[in-house]
């Protein structure tokens, strides 16, 4: 049949074709800008563990199909992302498309506002994978770009954007360090044997995995029975890095003056104590150069641990990782502090031993701890679980 005799036939079938090329043109666009947007991601990584309590933030600029530019916040206090790309372009960036991984800062701090320099380079667009918490930025580098004019698009793997930076978008709006948990146990369990022997229930991948970990953390902490039992030295050895601030929770200060993370240097060590502890071992550890900080005991005469983090986040300490031994890992499941899981499963059954965790006063089941599982993989011929507690 003509289709004179259905106008209307034609007219949806040409709307039908230009929107199919429309949503493909539009699929492209999208595709590219997570092409380049994970190459941001990994530009951003490589600042981990060396930028805190700055988030760490990558940055790329490219002109058609060609990258003229990249970059990432190195180190804190030094350059940020979008003025090392901006710094590295290879040709004029007027025009051109940059893709940063965290809306870009508005105000002064350690180096001046980078959305500054952003309009002043003229790009055509400015591709953010997600918006600053920062009460100070939060928005406003968007509102900025888009009031020059600058066509800005927000939200390109949003999700990946905001784990890279979970550490400070915590501690931005909380003001305490964000918290992950580790530990390595059997598969029945146990963080050691009877006796206490726990070395090496782990595999060597895992524990350069754990070294991984402190690296990447601002703090270390453990209980002062880990450290009267296996007196660890806390350091980064097995990973090139930058060792994190050390922190053992000594409720009366029996921690001997011999224990490596005292006489080691290697990184700095705070003693946590409750009020109560005696004032003669506070000034002889003093004495030595190891700071002390008192706080006040929970109800168990222990340092309240929300106030202890609510101190460490005082000092722009952003994350802390709780290596033990069972009775802080304990200690802190039954608050509601902890963000984040790190287990490492050996397939070794120990039998009676050490327990990972003691008695958290749970009669049912529905009352149990919810974690999300983020990761299951192999490490070495152990099993690394990672998680994320829900709340």
């Amino acid at each position: 049949m003509p289709f004179a005799l259905y106008p209307h036939f034609v007219v949806y079938a040409l709307k039908g074709n230009m929107i199919k090329k429309k949503d493909n043109s539009d699929e492209l666009k999208t595709a590219r800008d997570k092409e380049y947007m994970r190459r941001a991601l990994s530009l951003a990584r490589r600042g981990i563990g060396r930028v805190s309590p700055n988030p760490a933030v990558g940055s790329v600029i490219v002109r058609g199909s060609q990258v003229i530019g990249e970059g990432y916040h190195r180190e804190y206090g030094g350059a940020h992302a979008e003025i090392a790309a901006l710094e590295s372009a290879s040709g004029p960036v007027r025009g051109a498309e940059i893709y940063v991984t965290l809306e870009p800062c508005t105000h002064f701090g350690k180096t001046p506002p980078c959305v500054n320099r952003i309009i002043r380079a003229g790009p055509a667009r400015v591709i953010i994978g997600t918006e600053d918490p920062n009460p100070l930025v939060s928005g406003k580098g968007i509102r900025a770009l888009r009031g020059k004019g600058i066509e800005t698009s927000v939200g390109i793997l949003e999700k990946e954007c905001r784990e890279l930076n979970e550490f400070f978008f915590k501690y931005i709006r909380t003001g305490i360090p964000y918290v992950t948990l580790k530990f390595a146990q059997s598969l029945d369990g146990r963080i050691a044997a009877r006796g206490g022997d726990s070395r090496w229930i782990s595999s060597p991948e895992s524990r350069k995995i754990a070294h991984a970990e402190r690296r990447r953390h601002d703090a270390v902490m453990v209980g002062s029975g880990t450290v009267m039992r296996d007196d660890p030295e806390l350091t980064v050895r097995l990973v090139r890095g930058k060792s994190p601030l050390r922190i053992v929770l000594d409720s009366s200060l029996q921690i001997s003056p011999a224990a490596k993370v005292l006489q080691m240097q290697d990184a700095k060590t705070i003693i946590v104590t409750a009020d109560r502890a005696g004032g003669g071992k506070k000034s002889r550890l003093e004495r030595m150069g190891i700071e002390v900080i008192s706080v006040d005991p929970d109800l168990e005469g222990r340092p309240d641990l929300r106030k202890v983090l609510v101190r460490l986040g005082e000092r722009n300490i952003s994350s802390v990782l709780v290596e033990g031994g069972a009775e802080l890992l304990t200690s802190f499941l039954k608050t509601d502090l902890p963000d984040r899981i790190v287990a490492f499963i050996a397939p070794k059954i120990i039998g009676q031993g050490i327990e990972t965790f003691g008695d958290l006063g749970i009669a049912k089941i529905e009352d149990s701890i919810p974690l999300k599982f983020r990761k299951i993989t192999k490490s070495g011929g152990d099993v690394l679980v990672e998680g994320i507690f829900v709340k």
